[in-house]
């Protein structure tokens, strides 16, 4: 049903609508109008605002009349130029009436500076032209670490060559900066960023590539939206970081590049450590390690002692005093044998001589016994049977010899 057609009340004499009714029916008069869903107007822009949610608002006014606008954010952030206050441009968008407000606005879809609406197109056709190539969907290289060596490709006289080399030398003049001059601006300038890329890509150990230039319009950035230059960036030997233009300026550049910064500062700043940082982890660093040495040092103070003591427990001088306390106590037990069995056998020897004594005939003499033999041969006589009559015999007593002659002999019967 047609907005207009609901009626909210009858007073008597005709009709009665709503404010809402009315709003919507004039919005859906300027939305099916196509002379108004998408054309280009040119005026100044005043009170040029960037809310925090990303949308701008902004007037876009002449000497007669005020057009009220609004950039919704995903608009804004593809814009390769957002104007201030002040800037005469040429917009493309469509109006519409808000209904909570009850006023029309324009909404923008694209902005250019005046005279450069051409241009805009142009670099809107190169865009899709190269994103449909995949030039810009390239998985993005990683950055060094450590940069020893970082080309730059700007203009030497440039403000951009000067704050990239402020920023390196606060966050870490360790790295040594080469720069490929050229111009960043004019009709030769393309050509001269070319052979500036390629010219910095036979430098040896260049680790990373910065592409920069201070802010400007979208005609003085141009250079930056050439295809040359975008497929020398894609064909760069190493990573390559776009730092063009201001945070609101966005080249064909910056989409080809593997990291694109707001400003060639902020370009610096992302391929080079941050040197305060940088001494806080060497200070950190330097604790781990003192820590890490303490812990290693202990670790070998209680490992030598552990050495000490089992060397103290299995030195040889330990080995020696052992064996020589044993070879102590086996002369000891040897000294203590010996002399047991010296003594077995002195007390053997003594029983021996003590028989040999009870034997000896010096005893049996002694108790008035005599041994008597034959003078002529010697022969001890045992029994009478042995001698005769006259034979000469020798009788030893305990004291001396007597001389004898046998001149009886007389037997004795034995039982």
């Amino acid at each position: 049903m047609c907005p207009w057609q609901a009626k909210v009340c009858y007073n008597g004499r005709m009709w009665v609508r709503s404010v809402s009714q009315v709003t919507r029916y004039i919005k859906a008069l300027i939305d099916g109008d196509p002379e108004l869903s998408g054309f280009w107007v040119r005026g100044e822009v005043s009170n040029f605002q960037r809310a925090t949610s990303g949308h701008c608002y902004f007037t876009l006014k002449d000497s007669e009349s005020e057009l009220r606008a609004v950039m919704w954010r995903s608009v804004a952030i593809q814009q390769n130029w957002l104007p201030s206050q002040g800037n005469l441009v040429d917009a493309y968008g469509s109006v519409s009436v808000y209904e909570r407000g009850g006023a029309y606005q324009f909404y923008a879809e694209s902005l250019a500076p005046v005279g450069e609406g051409q241009l805009w197109e142009e670099y809107q056709r190169l865009r899709e032209r190269l994103a449909a190539e995949g030039l810009f969907s390239k998985p993005a290289r990683p950055m060094p670490r450590w940069p020893r060596r970082i080309g730059v490709v700007t203009s030497p006289t440039g403000a951009a060559w000067h704050d990239i080399q402020r920023v390196v030398q606060a966050r870490y003049p360790l790295a040594e900066l080469v720069l490929a001059p050229t111009l960043v601006q004019g009709s030769e300038a393309p050509r001269q960023i070319v052979r500036a890329i390629q010219r910095i890509s036979l430098e040896p150990d260049i680790d990373v590539l910065i592409v920069a230039r201070g802010g400007g319009s979208l005609e003085d950035l141009w250079a930056f939206n050439d295809e040359g230059v975008a497929r020398a960036l894609a064909a760069s030997r190493v990573p390559v970081v776009s730092g063009v233009g201001h945070e609101t300026d966005y080249t064909i550049a910056d989409l080809v590049a593997d990291l694109r910064a707001p400003t060639p500062s902020g370009a610096a700043a992302m391929v080079t450590p941050d040197g305060a940082v940088l001494r806080e982890q060497i200070r950190l660093g330097l604790e781990s390690l003192h820590m890490a040495a303490r812990r290693r040092l202990d670790e070998f103070r209680r490992g030598l002692a552990h050495a000490e003591q089992m060397l103290r427990l299995h030195h040889p001088r330990r080995a020696v005093a052992e064996q020589m306390q044993r070879v102590d106590q086996n002369m000891d037990r040897m000294g203590r044998a010996l002399g047991h069995r010296l003594a077995l056998r002195r007390a053997q020897v003594a029983n021996g001589r003590a028989r040999l004594e009870a034997l000896s005939p010096s005893l049996v003499l002694g108790r008035g016994y005599a041994v008597v033999e034959q003078r002529a041969t010697g022969q001890r006589l045992s029994s009478v049977a042995q001698a005769r009559p006259a034979d000469a015999l020798l009788i030893h007593l305990r004291d001396g010899q007597i001389d004898a002659e046998v001149t009886d002999i007389r037997s004795i019967t034995v039982a």
